[in-house]
């Protein structure tokens, strides 16, 4: 276990933040069981009920916290781990705090919903700042994609069986620009203290740069596109057997849509072997805005260059 001793001025800063309704005990030990020998690893808790509540002021805490250290130890390289909503807390810090990004070494995010969460927009789908809820559904892609730019981005997220964790999706998870890791039969909560998730970050400290998921051309055009419909939120892969197929898009490329028996509109994008790359839905109230992007790309790949 890598730690600092009194006399001993440490070679690194790892923080590592829990995330909602948690608090800093599990995510801190599994940090520190792969933290490299002289490293300072800050694990603080911003408080269980606290969670439940907005991020900005857990972000304010963070933010006072990183200072205070940063401070201390002037010089020293940063690391970042975040599990969960710590990931949204860590990418809204860094947002704010580019002066920090040239000492920061690395930025892991753990079953982080980075594109929202589809709970959280279940909870909250007017926005009305429904708790923590408002907060967990904002889509920070944008944000966490010019940090991945500047900064090594690991993203780890795991698959029961269904496209997600069992509490967040994992296409909500990715961040362009990011190495990105899926596992399998590990919980949401259990990514704390999972072995497998201690070594992916271990692994990832060893590697000299990041290994970016690699889509082709049209792949990633189409899911762009998808991504920034007004709505759109990030779903499991559950349904993609029943999805019709609506057109192929070049590079064996397909647009596939399904409705529930509410009739909320799913839209998938797979690849030539079949294999889901996107999932999501739009409620309701955006079901024209999805219709007619979906009919945009049926007229052809001119069409989905337009919107890109």
């Amino acid at each position: 276990m890598a730690s600092s001793s009194s006399q001993q001025l440490p070679e690194r800063l790892i923080f590592a933040q829990h995330g909602w309704s948690d608090t800093g005990k599990y995510l801190g030990d599994l940090v520190r069981s792969v933290a490299p020998e002289n490293s300072e690893v800050v694990a603080p808790s911003l408080k269980f009920l606290n969670t439940w509540l907005r991020i900005d002021p857990l972000v304010q805490e963070k933010e006072a916290i990183v200072q205070s250290f940063l401070a201390r130890y002037p010089e020293l390289p940063i690391r970042v781990v975040a599990h969960s909503m710590g990931g949204l807390i860590w990418t809204e810090l860094l947002h704010r705090h580019p002066e920090w990004w040239t000492r920061v070494e690395s930025f892991v995010m753990v079953g982080s919903p980075i594109g929202g969460s589809d709970v959280a927009r279940m909870i909250d789908p007017l926005r009305l700042g429904i708790g923590i809820a408002r907060d967990l559904g904002r889509d920070r892609r944008d944000l966490a994609e010019q940090i991945a730019q500047k900064i090594p981005t690991l993203v780890i997220a795991t698959d029961l069986g269904d496209g997600s964790d069992g509490l967040v999706a994992v296409e909500a998870t990715k961040v362009p620009g990011s190495e990105f890791k899926l596992l399998s039969k590990v919980s949401h909560a259990a990514m704390r203290y999972s072995p497998e998730v201690a070594q992916e970050i271990q692994q990832f400290w060893q590697r000299p740069g990041v290994e970016p998921e690699v889509l082709s051309p049209v792949a990633e055009g189409v899911i762009r596109s998808l991504r920034a419909v007004p709505g759109m939120t990030a779903a499991g892969y559950r349904d993609f057997g029943r999805a019709r197929m609506r057109c192929e898009l070049g590079d064996g490329v397909t647009l596939r849509t399904w409705k529930n028996p509410a009739q909320v509109q799913h839209i998938y994008v797979a690849d030539r072997d079949g294999n889901c790359l996107f999932a999501g839905y739009v409620g309701w109230g955006h079901g024209k805005g999805i219709a007619e992007v979906v009919e945009a790309m049926e007229q052809g790949d001119g069409a989905v260059r337009n919107l890109r």
